[in-house]
């Protein structure tokens, strides 16, 4: 019996399953890079396909990176004010690196280092984490939580019929919804009119016949 066991084994080993959850979390953060540096850009930036288990438990684990990264972001910005536009190497850089400017930018963005070795861990791709920091991380600053959303699809896997799902980071390019300002006019347009006056015209000439007739 699985009395007070959470989560789904979703029919593997314990680290399968931990492999399988970081590398669709993973996915999901890589779809936000360039399109033109990927071979294989997605249609929708920010979405990945999968099954609805596993939808549901990779989500608690996406969202999670997203708030860890969040709180690290204030680090950095706080540690800007200590920095240097120096070109590293250059004479000025080290005279920054010498001097107490450096030991106060190291001890401020301390937290933010350290959030970012947390996330390779829990993601196990730092190209996926630096995507993260820097691109999904921002859109949510004023965002309390609730980043992802799961849409179920209504066509079953092929093969063995799983239910399948849609896991994708709200805002962005997913929730901008196209709307026209007009609003259709029913007045009637001058074909119409020429129309609906030709009876009338003929009715008209039909009189003048009977009339001279």
């Amino acid at each position: 019996m699985r009395h007070r066991r959470k989560g789904r084994v979703l029919g593997r080993s314990p680290s399968h399953r931990k492999a399988l959850l970081k590398n669709l979390s993973a996915a999901l953060f890589l779809t936000e890079r360039d399109a033109s540096l990927d071979d294989n850009a997605p249609k929708v930036p920010g979405r990945i396909t999968t099954t609805l288990q596993k939808a549901k438990e990779v989500r608690p684990l996406i969202e999670k990176c997203i708030t860890l990264a969040k709180k690290a972001n204030a680090a950095r910005e706080a540690s800007e004010q200590f920095g240097t536009s120096a070109e590293r190497g250059t004479d000025a850089y080290k005279q920054w690196r010498a001097s107490d400017q450096w030991q106060k930018w190291a001890n401020a963005r301390a937290p933010y280092v350290n959030a970012q070795r947390r996330a390779v861990q829990l993601i196990g791709d730092r190209e996926a984490v630096a995507i993260l920091f820097d691109t999904v991380a921002p859109r949510f600053v004023d965002r309390p939580g609730g980043y992802t959303r799961i849409m179920r699809l209504a066509t079953p896997r092929l093969g063995d019929g799983g239910t399948r799902a849609i896991l994708e980071l709200v805002g962005g390019a997913n929730d901008k919804v196209k709307r026209t300002s007009s609003k259709p006019s029913f007045e009637a347009t001058p074909e119409s009119s020429e129309s609906t006056d030709a009876p009338e015209a003929a009715a008209e000439e039909k009189e003048e016949a009977a009339a001279t007739s």
